[in-house]
């Protein structure tokens, strides 16, 4: 649990609900990423039908909390919506999957590194609203996050300049394990050919260059999704088991 920031007993911020977990017969353990970093406190009673805070406190959504410190976990005593995102994505099981897969990995890549817990916010806050508003492709909008997320954690891609040596680019070959375009003098074994389209396509996912992501063809699309997964991989060490769930189109 991260507190950093948090002086007094008793704390208000604001957080999104990454994921819930069933405690006793009528409470839940609410996990909320935070400007201040993860914090995991028990909400309770909120299982009842009478509860006015169990709709609130559902994954995705955007809430203020008051939080009291425990011995173990936080108590939330209070918490008031702020944007119910939650609410429009459970509906459409594409964006749904799609804001798990989310979630998951700002936790992981948290857990392993609270010192951008506040860029991590503002990057996960402002997917998730994007998602929800649904005028951007699910996908697209799934590995632009997982490619900025990493980015913030100090695992920045490059698709233009050689990783190795900064030559410029473009170049034709990319290697996951060095994070990115290599050129033919750099090349080592185990890299790939991706196609130039492909490579644009991973390039405008990083900057957030819509325009270029719509006219991208499902080929790019597929081959662009297989490498940020691989990525991803990589430098978690682990596969993110809410990505198996995503619908491609």
């Amino acid at each position: 649990m991260a507190r950093s920031g948090f002086a007094s007993r008793s704390y208000r911020t604001r957080g999104i609900v990454l994921r819930t977990h069933k405690l006793g017969e009528s409470d839940r353990i609410i996990t909320l990423i935070t400007p201040n970093g993860l914090v995991r406190a028990v909400a309770k009673g909120v299982r009842r039908t009478s509860s006015r805070m169990g709709a609130t406190l559902e994954p995705f959504m955007e809430v203020d909390a008051q939080v009291v410190m425990g011995r173990s976990l936080d108590i939330i005593s209070q918490a008031q919506l702020r944007h119910p995102y939650g609410q429009k994505l459970v509906g459409d099981y594409s964006a749904y999957t799609v804001a798990t897969a989310m979630v998951e990995t700002a936790e992981r890549l948290l857990e392993a590194d609270a010192d951008s817990t506040m860029r991590q916010y503002r990057l996960l806050h402002g997917a998730i609203a994007l998602l929800a508003r649904g005028s951007v492709d699910p996908g697209p909008i799934l590995d632009s996050y997982l490619l900025r997320a990493l980015s913030v954690a100090g695992w920045a891609p490059s698709f233009t300049d050689c990783v190795r040596c900064g030559e410029p680019g473009p170049h034709s070959a990319l290697n996951i394990q060095l994070g990115g375009v290599v050129c033919p003098a750099c090349r080592p074994p185990g890299s790939t050919s991706p196609h130039p389209v492909t490579v644009s396509y991973l390039q405008a996912l990083l900057t957030g260059d819509w325009d270029t992501v719509a006219t991208a063809g499902p080929k790019a699309r597929d081959q662009g999704a297989k490498i940020v997964a691989n990525y991803l991989q990589w430098h978690l060490e682990r596969a993110v088991k809410s990505l198996r769930h995503v619908e491609r189109t």
